[in-house]
């Protein structure tokens, strides 16, 4: 070796000598750090290791300063999960900036992050993290503070801003915080460019002081119980790009002096009690997205809006607007999308909205508009949603509108257009809804309309259509709804109208149809309701009919003849005005003569009845047995080590739990377990549900009494169990029920709530403790469970879902205050069953259950949607979710779509303990149940919109739903 090379070796082992020396203590920090991260993304975390060349500035997400001292730790989006361990990276001293957003990580965050002194930069923003966060006061070097959405809890430590002067950027939204006045200490961060604080507990008023904060760029405070005016300071913030403070309960005005914040771009004030008018606005020529929906906004929209350059969207829908739309919406950006709604506007649509060719939902429902819709829209491919209901528009449509490539939704229902459907609707591919009722469309239906194959409703009733019904229908293999009533359609119906196997909704009343009555529709498997009364049809009905599950059967009025299949003779009513009908059954028909076949179908039915008796009977015996076994397995609970994971501040120990679960302290039962009445030493009152752990299955009867739940579940505690009750943990609103902390052992679980004096909604409407609730009451009651619902739904990244919605898991406080209990068990719970995906096991109770639980594995807030309608109807006649008087196989919602026929019916169903001056607006709310309880997942409205209606049905307002002299209910779509 030369002279030379030994030189440069030893040159280049005293600079790794050194090098080692300074950053071994970093190695093997970073080394345990990598250690307590069991479950990170494979991978990710290969080159931390002792022999890495480089040391730990080698490390992947990881940095040094010259010195080679690390200074910065980024692992933001690597997947990562696991315990992080703050008190390694706690003791890299050169630490400025620690990165671990977007991951997985979970753990408590300890007290020792003080020792992180020189951080500048701390982001653990979207991850699973637990407990409060801790006082952070020694970080006076911090600069941007990222905590959003992490699952922090408790009460945040605010006086630590007080040393934070520095700060940047402070995000703390999306976490649930005990609920805070707006804190005094962020007004005084002179420094902030960012601020986020949407659902995160903040109350009160927005202090005046908020427009110090001069340097703001962005400012959040959605989601959140904020009150009062939106201070008249804000308009000092000069900077402001970005202003959000929607789903509060502010009030008041846009202060004068709100058009001078030139550059904002986004601004959303939605979903408040807002009013006055809009010219503060029209000033704000830089606008990206306005949303202003849900409010009191009255007076003209300003001309100016059409003039912006950059509005992409605007939603000004539920407001009191009135005048024109300005004709220049929309020409000069690439607009996407407006939604005014609910409004009293006038004058006509905008013609050059998708003048740029990029307009995706067209939405002015119920409004007063006027005038044709504008040929430039037949142009527009980018067109998903076109809605215009409920105005006073005419013309004809123009034909390109039929055959827009992308179009999801054509709705033009209750307007006066006319003319026919061209056959430019074979190009509408992706058409799912057509409705065009309460119109004046006339001609021949073309067959091409069977090109439009992913139609899933058509609504066609009260026009002039006429012809006959294309047989192209049969090819629409997801057609669920079809309403053709009240045209001039002749001929016969097709029998590839059978071929609709997703028909669940089929009217063509009020026709001039001819012929026999297809067989092939007893095919149709998920058929709920037929009306094809008041036209010519003749012949017998057809026996098919028989294996079909109906809600609604309707065949007066025309030409049948020949005997009522015996299954249908429940129908009553149903067959009216066919006098060549006869029945062994019905008395108001003919006795038929050939009475045979009748003999044999009484005999089979009788057969059916003791055949079902004794089923009953052997599951009657089954359940007493468990229920025997089940009081035997509850007499003690084994004081094994116990585990308590606390969500807020207790004032008890798992002892002063453990020791009250005792027979004399029971006071319900249900399909999750047990549930007792904990009094503690002060006093206080809560309930503890016990959830047994075990290898076998428990089952629940079937019992309409107690509403219990019908399914068969392994409650067995998990991982997942304890993952998802963390996750319920993190839920903080009003209409929930608080949970307290869980206890756990290898043989037990207990959750620890809130308890609540008056028992659950079911025992005040149905049981022996029924009370004689006012409507007043019942209100209060359905929009707080409504409220409740829809910050489960809405609240969070991805909705959690209840599975369970009834009566009996809304309780109440002492002052009749709704809480949404027992939410997402059922579906914990079943994630246990034995490896089965929850979303194939039916969950629910008999009654609240969506007609999709039994052909769908699809599950979503839907379900829950439907679920809360029955409740609304319950809230409304008073009546059980089954009832004998309804039928069999028949249940409140069906009761209640049979008795639609008239205001007089209508008013009938209502409970009679509900006051006559409050009577239709009891009606207003069974409209909201109505639309809750569609049968197709699809036409429900969501949880927000549901919220939104209930506040809308209040005293002095028109009612929603028309009765029409046809015997059928007219609801308006909410869109």
């Amino acid at each position: 070796m030369s002279p030379s090379s030994r030189t440069f070796g030893f040159f280049s082992f005293l600079v790794f000598s050194l090098f080692s020396f300074v950053s071994s203590d970093d190695l093997q920090l970073l080394l345990k750090l990598k250690s307590s991260l069991v479950n990170s993304n494979p991978g990710v975390l290969d080159s931390w290791k002792l022999n890495s060349g480089a040391g730990p500035c080698g490390f992947t997400g990881v940095t040094c300063d010259s010195r080679g001292s690390v200074t910065e730790i980024d692992l933001s989006h690597r997947g990562l999960s696991g315990k992080f361990s703050f008190d390694s990276v706690c003791e890299i001293k050169s630490l400025e900036k620690l990165s671990l957003g977007f991951n997985s990580l979970s753990g408590i965050i300890p007290s020792d992050l003080k020792n992180c002194t020189s951080l500048k930069y701390l982001d653990l923003g979207n991850n699973l993290f637990s407990g409060p966060f801790p006082e952070f006061s020694s970080l006076n070097q911090l600069q941007y503070l990222y905590l959003n959405n992490s699952a922090f809890s408790g009460v945040f430590p605010w006086n630590s801003l007080r040393n934070a002067t520095g700060l940047v950027v402070l995000s703390l939204g999306d976490n649930p915080f005990d609920p805070a006045s707006f804190p005094e200490e962020v007004v005084s961060l002179t420094k902030l460019s960012w601020l986020y604080l949407s659902n995160c507990s903040i109350t009160g008023k927005i202090p005046p002081g908020i427009g110090d904060l001069t340097e703001l760029q962005n400012l959040e405070i959605s989601d959140s119980a904020l009150t009062g005016e939106i201070p008249p300071e804000i308009v000092k913030l000069s900077k402001l790009r970005q202003l959000e403070l929607y789903n509060n309960n502010l009030t008041g005005k846009f202060p004068t002096g709100f058009g001078s914040l030139k550059n904002l771009t986004y601004l959303d004030t939605s979903t408040n009690r807002l009013e006055g008018d809009l010219s503060e606005l029209r000033s704000l020529t830089n606008l990206v997205s306005l949303q202003l929906f849900e409010n009191e906004f009255s007076g003209e929209i300003p001309p100016e809006f059409g003039e912006f350059k950059y509005l992409v969207n605007l939603s000004l829908y539920t407001n009191k607007l009135t005048g024109p739309l300005p004709q220049g919406l929309g020409s000069l950006a690439d607009f996407d999308f407006i939604d005014a709604s609910e409004n009293h506007l006038t004058g006509p649509i905008p013609p050059d909205m998708c003048k740029r060719g990029k307009m995706k939902a067209l939405l002015l429902l119920q409004n007063n508009l006027t005038g044709s819709i504008p040929e430039s829209y037949t142009t527009c491919l980018t067109m998903q949603r076109f809605r215009v209901a409920d105005n006073s528009l005419n013309g004809s449509v123009p034909a390109g509108i039929w055959g827009l490539p992308k179009l999801e939704i054509i709705d033009l229902a209750m307007n006066n257009f006319q003319g026919p459907i061209t056959t430019d609707i074979k190009k509408a591919k992706m058409l799912g809804t057509l409705d065009l009722g309460f119109n004046r469309f006339s001609d021949e239906l073309p067959e091409d309309i069977g090109g439009a194959g992913s139609l899933t409703k058509v609504v066609l009733n009260d026009n002039r259509f006429s012809g006959k019904i294309p047989s192209s229908f049969g090819k629409l293999k997801g057609l669920s709804s079809l309403k053709m009533q009240s045209n001039g359609f002749s001929g016969n119906i097709p029998d590839s109208i059978g071929s609709c196997s997703m028909l669940s909704d089929l009217n063509m009343a009020q026709n001039s149809l001819s012929g026999e009555i297809p067989h092939s529709l007893g095919s149709l498997p998920t058929l709920n309701a037929l009306n094809l009364s008041d036209n010519k049809l003749s012949g017998r009905i057809p026996e098919s009919l028989s294996s079909l599950r109906l809600s609604l059967l309707d065949l007066s009025n025309n030409r049948l003849t020949g005997r009522v299949p015996l299954s249908l003779s429940s129908y009553n009513g149903s067959f009216n005005g066919n006098p060549g009908l006869c029945s062994m059954t019905i008395k108001s028909f003919n006795r038929c003569i050939n009475s045979s076949g009748a003999h044999r179908d009484t005999r089979i039915f009788v057969m059916c009845i003791v055949f079902g008796s004794l089923i009953l009977l052997a599951s009657l015996v089954f359940f007493l047995y468990l229920k025997k076994t089940e009081k035997k397995e509850r007499r003690t609970l084994k004081h094994e080590s116990w585990s308590i994971k606390s969500f807020r501040r207790m004032s008890f120990t798992e002892d002063d739990i453990i020791d009250s679960i005792k027979e004399e302290n029971l006071i319900g039962r249900g399909g999750c377990g047990d549930v007792y009445r904990v009094v503690l030493g002060d006093g206080k009152e809560l309930a503890v549900k016990h959830i047994r752990t075990s290898s076998t299955d428990t089952f629940t009867q079937k019992n309409f009494s107690s509403a219990t739940p019908i399914l068969t579940e392994k409650e067995g505690r998990s991982k997942e169990f304890e993952t998802e009750v963390q996750t319920l943990s993190s839920i903080r609103h009003l209409n929930v029920v608080k949970l307290y902390c869980s206890i756990t052992s290898d043989d037990s679980s207990l959750l620890v709530y809130e308890y609540l004096p008056n028992g659950s909604l079911w025992d005040m409407l149905h049981s022996c403790k029924k009370s004689n609730l006012g409507w007043e009451t019942r209100y209060d009651i359905a929009l707080g469970a409504a409220k409740g619902l829809e910050y489960l739904h809405h609240g969070y990244e991805r909705p959690v879902i209840h599975r369970d919605v009834k009566s009996s898991n809304i309780l109440l406080d002492e002052f009749f205050k709704p809480r949404i209990a027992d939410f997402g068990l059922a579906k914990i719970l079943q994630a246990n069953n034995g490896g089965l995906d929850s979303t194939h096991v039916v969950a629910g109770t008999y009654g609240y259950i969506a007609p999709e639980y039994g052909y769908s594995s699809k599950v979503n807030e839907k379900c829950d949607v439907y679920s809360f309608g029955v409740v609304l109807m319950e809230l409304v006649t008073g009546k059980k979710p089954i009832e004998a008087e309804f039928g069999e196989s028949k249940d409140i919602v069906n009761w209640v779509s049979n008795n639609l026929k008239s205001k007089e019916s209508v008013m009938e169903i209502v409970d009679k303990k509900i006051g006559e001056m409050y009577r239709e607006d009891a009606v207003k709310i069974l409209r909201v149940a109505i639309l809750c309880t569609a049968r197709l997942p699809g036409q429900r409205p969501t949880m927000r919109s549901v919220v939104q209606m209930i506040e809308d049905a209040e005293p002095c307002r028109l009612m929603g739903i028309v009765i029409s002299k046809e015997s059928d209910v007219k609801i308006k779509e909410i869109s």
